[in-house]
């Protein structure tokens, strides 16, 4: 899950609170237990999904018209349901406005096809950018819109919180600490999944890259980078407009769902 938890601290503020950002919240002396308690509702009708369950289900790939029931927790990590060439739009339909996503399977398989395996499952429906740092980042992909996941690290199926399990994925070249301009380095508008303790504990959460953000995340690249917006920045813009220094955003803007459909391969 940045423990997907956390997203971090921008570089303007302190560097090394900006290198623990996209590690879980649980990993440093942040919290974000309260967080939906202490953010202003906007306008939008909170969105109204399935409560949340902790009785997991073995993860069977979902028909490509997506599934009839909401599931967020699994006994494991997906196998392979996508193709390894095949090349995928995901829209992302927040409450102000879509952001379509392109994410190619042949740059990061596990990545791609655990995204694509949950959002047809709709696990992201309903779910809150939780923690949106200007300048850095726009975090989501949590069901309990903490940051937590709900893990509990203790045996059980809520050991690692939702969505049940952990995966590796994979990361962009070392050598972009020194030679951000390299492909694979991270640019603005790039897609790439919290972890709390590098790319083998990757989860359900993700983060878009801000203007800005790059920088940072160029001088630790510990995280799986699987997309890039082709539609829909000035949306992922406004969202980082309303967060804060602390990760704690001004405004609830929520994921209404994730729809993704196959370009190519």
């Amino acid at each position: 899950m940045i423990l997907a938890l956390v997203i971090v601290g921008i570089v303007l503020l302190v560097n090394s609170s900006a290198n623990k950002a996209a590690n879980k919240p649980t990993t440093t002396t942040t919290t974000t237990a309260t967080t939906s308690t202490t953010i202003t509702s906007t306008t939008f009708a909170t969105p109204t999904t399935q409560p949340l369950t902790t009785a997991a289900v073995a993860p069977t790939c979902p028909p490509a018209t997506g599934s009839t029931k909401r599931v967020v927790l699994f006994t494991a990590a997906p196998s392979s349901c996508i193709s390894a060439t095949s090349v995928w739009d995901a829209t992302f339909k927040t409450s102000l406005g879509d952001i379509v996503v392109q994410m190619p399977a042949a740059a990061s398989f596990a990545a791609v096809n655990n995204f694509v395996f949950l959002a047809r499952y709709d696990f992201y429906n309903g779910t809150l950018f939780h923690r949106v740092i200007p300048g850095f980042v726009v975090q989501g992909g949590d069901p309990t819109g903490t940051g937590t996941g709900g893990a509990t690290g203790q045996a059980g199926p809520m050991k690692y919180g939702y969505p049940g399990y952990e995966f590796t994925g994979n990361t962009p070249p070392a050598a972009c600490k020194k030679t951000p301009s390299l492909s694979g380095c991270y640019q603005p508008g790039d897609l790439a999944l919290a972890n709390s303790s590098g790319p083998s504990t990757d989860e359900s959460q993700f983060f878009f890259v801000l203007p800005g953000g790059q920088t940072t995340l160029n001088t630790e690249p510990n995280y799986t980078n699987f997309g890039h917006v082709v539609s829909g920045m000035n949306v992922v813009e406004k969202i980082g407009a309303d967060g804060s220094s602390s990760g704690t955003p001004a405004v609830k803007v929520y994921l209404l769902s994730v729809s993704m459909k196959q370009v190519s391969g």
